[in-house]
């Protein structure tokens, strides 16, 4: 199969049909041997039935309606689980991103041999002071923090390799950083495409301000996760042995000039260097067993679910 299409949702039962017939329209203009993966992230509008009623009229249209909304990210853990294309794209169902982008995607996926290729909304018709200003800083610290360098890391038409999608992880709120969970995998061949924005046709955002600051959350525990998640010891336990060191050398001086230096001077315990030796050590010690314990949660940590899947639509 050449493509696989992963479209998650929530509320875009108008958007659906429209959305559907424009891919279909794309698909066989390529000769491209496809499937539709819609992905119901809990929608509490007809969209389910919307998409039950067209795989029965397109035996390429499978579905995953989730029980409730578990987010966009676990929608897309649960699309790329399924996915059997060569090629999987990923793309919102709100019709601001555009179909007719699909082939050259897959040209460079496929042709170009990029691993990753992310669009690029250069031209957005989005509220500048609402979305525009603050995805230009987002984009701006995601490239600083990362070392990825995307214009765009929250459009949400992308081409990947199958092969990118079966190996990353995709979980919380980390659709953002799915390039940065790529190239932490491995795969370093990531492109960029300038892409059509259209204006929202119907209904209104699913996004608000909090996404933004939750993004930049993410950004640093993204971070954090590239650096040391599979090595929690080498932050914490270097920072506890330094922080230890620090206190007990100070302890250890005030000691010898109790005991020779000036041995008629103050108590060590009235002495407030004392107590900022203590909290040093005592800190010291709470960051070592902090990685300690973390490399012990690393090594015994379970795969869990996610999400529970309420209803498959042609998915074996």
């Amino acid at each position: 199969m050449n493509i696989s299409i992963v479209i998650p949702l929530l509320n875009e039962a108008e958007s659906l049909t429209e959305l559907h017939d424009w891919i279909v329209s794309v698909m066989q203009s390529n000769s491209f041997s496809y499937e539709i993966l819609f992905i119901d992230d809990g929608s509490t509008d007809n969209s389910w039935q919307v998409i039950s009623s067209l795989s029965e009229k397109d035996t390429n249209v499978k579905g995953i309606s989730f029980l409730k909304n578990f987010g966009k990210s676990q929608a897309l853990h649960a699309g790329f689980s399924k996915a059997k294309g060569d090629v999987v794209i990923t793309m919102d169902a709100d019709l601001q991103d555009n179909p007719e982008e699909i082939p050259e995607l897959h040209q460079m996926i496929s042709k170009d041999n990029f691993d990753l290729v992310s669009g690029w909304k250069k031209k957005r018709y989005d509220s500048v002071i609402a979305k525009n200003l603050p995805s230009k800083l987002f984009n701006w610290a995601a490239r600083r923090t990362s070392g990825v360098k995307l214009n765009d890391f929250n459009c949400g038409l992308k081409a990947y390799k199958n092969i990118v999608v079966k190996n990353i992880d995709v979980n919380g709120e980390m659709h953002r950083y799915i390039p940065v969970l790529a190239k932490n995998a491995g795969f370093a061949a990531i492109g960029e495409k300038v892409v059509k924005h259209q204006a929202r046709k119907y209904g209104t955002t699913k996004f608000g301000v909090n996404r933004f600051i939750n993004g930049f959350l993410d950004l640093i525990t993204i971070w954090f996760l590239s650096r040391f998640g599979k090595r929690p010891m080498h932050l914490f336990g270097a920072l506890g042995v330094i922080m230890f060191i620090i206190g007990f050398s100070f302890a250890f001086y005030m000691g010898i000039d109790k005991i020779f230096l000036n041995p008629s001077g103050r108590l060590i315990t009235q002495r407030p260097t004392f107590y900022i030796a203590l909290a040093t050590m005592i800190i010291g010690t709470q960051s070592f067993i902090a990685g300690f314990l973390g490399e012990l949660i690393l090594r015994s940590k379970k795969d869990t679910k996610r999400y529970q899947i309420k209803e498959n639509l042609n998915l074996d």
